[in-house]
């Protein structure tokens, strides 16, 4: 069922109603609605699958798997690009679909149809260097080789705030690989993929490889991907709290893992920083997505020499961004993507004023109603403040005030998690110890923005496991295997 007006789109079958499951779109007995969170207005009812369907999936990937593990890189190189070639002709569409689902305005919903456009094709190019070793022999007469093979059957849980490019990161290594995968994408934005998986069908991926179970029952779902014998890696983004519970399940059959879970990402600013420079990767950083984006800038740690010229300029840029529909011409900041979610941006914002923080911007549920809030700037906080802790993801920039450089370095690290960093300073010396310091698996030096396929993407601390990107992103789906060859 749908309600939305496919004729906006120039191919209205990639706004899905059903599941992909082994290579067939199925119903199932239950359904669930995705709505536009920017105007409440309902897209799509998909099925609602529970575990039979997600054991569907994985028995019918185990044969096609085993066929595609045996195909060359190149080979599998080639319908992952035909898969990139067919999703930048239909970007547009794509794009519009992920607006609708999840409020971000259509220009950064196209930048993240091309950054998930870059990971596939990066990883279908990394398949041909799946280089192995060969190393010199303990004795003379032994030849010692490593090879890389394909883990198996994968499966996937992603993220609702970037339900294009979390799948591409996830599926591009699988497939390229030689491996199959099964991904739960989340109910509220389930569209995306599904429209994905669509295309990656033209593009001649073989039935079974890949497939999306829609469910709005995450625990059924996950539960049995994460303790079927047969699915030998699964990855997940989403909150540590969530991914703690996943990873103990994972436990019972020692699955190979990788985690993408919560952040508290410092943006420090020195007092040698170029300001201006500093406040355009502040934007960049903290209202992308209108702040529900994992490597956001939670708090601003500003040296306190430069901290109200700063929070000035800040406040100045802020004051130029457009909330409203991701689909209308001149937005930069859409809707939250549910009510529970600005539930929270409110308390949190209420328990800093509370404490005594000061809000320079906006505070409050935006005029438009619905899921929206007004871009908020607050200063004067303290450590003791929920936002100090707690990860936002919404668009509230909150600047905390410090004089030594140590004193910003404890305050960065004074997290249980640590995804990404950023910090802005000219002195060469003081680049190189904070880089080196700051607890975090990504540090942006002068930048509000890291992610690129070519470079492993992930954190330490709560913030997760393995990587994603780069050379490292393959190896998290393959296996090292030594062979001792006498002679």
């Amino acid at each position: 069922m749908t309600k939305v007006p496919a004729k906006q789109l120039a191919r209205k079958d990639l706004l899905c109603t059903k599941a992909f499951i082994g290579g067939e779109w199925v119903s199932a007995s239950k359904t669930f609605d995705v709505k536009n969170p920017a105007t409440g207005e309902l897209l799509s009812t998909l099925p609602d699958c529970g575990s039979a369907e997600t054991e569907a999936a994985i028995a019918a990937a185990v044969a096609p798997q085993k066929l595609w593990a045996k195909k060359t890189a190149k080979e599998r190189s080639a319908v992952l690009k035909k898969w990139v070639a067919l999703i930048d002709k239909h970007k547009d569409d794509l794009a519009l679909i992920l607006t609708w689902e999840n409020g971000k305005p259509i220009a950064e919903s196209l930048g993240e149809i091309a950054s998930g456009m870059g990971y596939i094709e990066w990883f279908a190019e990394e398949a041909k260097r799946a280089y192995g070793d060969v190393i010199h022999g303990h004795l003379p007469d032994k030849r010692l080789m490593v090879i890389l093979q394909p883990v198996g059957i994968t499966a996937a849980i992603t993220p609702w705030n970037f339900p294009h490019s979390m799948i591409s990161r996830k599926a591009g290594p699988a497939l390229a690989a030689g491996c199959a995968q099964i991904v739960k994408p989340p109910a509220q934005t389930p569209l995306s993929a599904l429209a994905m998986a669509k295309l990656a069908e033209e593009a001649g991926l073989p039935k079974g490889l890949f497939s999306i179970v829609t469910s709005s029952r995450a625990r059924d779902v996950g539960t049995v991907l994460t303790t079927d014998p047969r699915v030998a890696k699964f990855s997940f983004t989403g909150s540590t709290e969530v991914g703690k519970l996943l990873m103990a399940q994972c436990a019972g059959t020692v699955k190979k893992i990788s985690l993408e879970l919560g952040g508290n990402a410092p943006f420090l600013v020195f007092d040698d920083a170029d300001l201006d420079a500093a406040v355009t990767g502040a934007m960049a950083s903290k209202f992308r997505n209108a702040g529900q984006t994992c490597v956001c800038a939670n708090r601003f740690i500003v040296q306190r020499s430069v901290a109200k010229q700063f929070a000035e300029k800040l406040k100045s840029a802020m004051e130029k961004m457009v909330v409203g529909n991701g689909a209308d011409d001149g937005v930069t900041t859409g809707p939250l993507i549910d009510a529970p979610s600005v539930e929270k941006v409110e308390a949190l914002v209420k328990d800093a004023t509370a404490k005594g923080a000061k809000v320079a911007l906006g505070g409050n549920k935006h005029k438009l109603g619905g899921f929206y809030f007004e871009p908020t700037l607050l200063t004067n906080m303290t450590p003791d403040m929920l936002i100090a802790t707690n990860e936002i993801f919404g668009p509230v920039a909150a600047i905390f005030e410090f004089d030594k450089d140590e004193e910003a370095i404890a305050m960065a690290n004074s997290t249980r998690y640590g995804l990404a960093s950023y910090f802005y300073a000219r002195d060469l010396s003081r680049v190189f110890n904070v880089a080196e310091s700051i607890e975090s698996g990504m540090v942006g030096v002068n930048t509000g923005m890291l992610t690129t396929e070519v470079a492993p993407f992930g954190g330490v601390k709560e913030s997760g496991l393995g990587r994603e990107g780069g050379w490292q992103g393959l190896r998290e789906y393959v296996e090292e295997k030594y062979i001792c060859l006498s002679i």
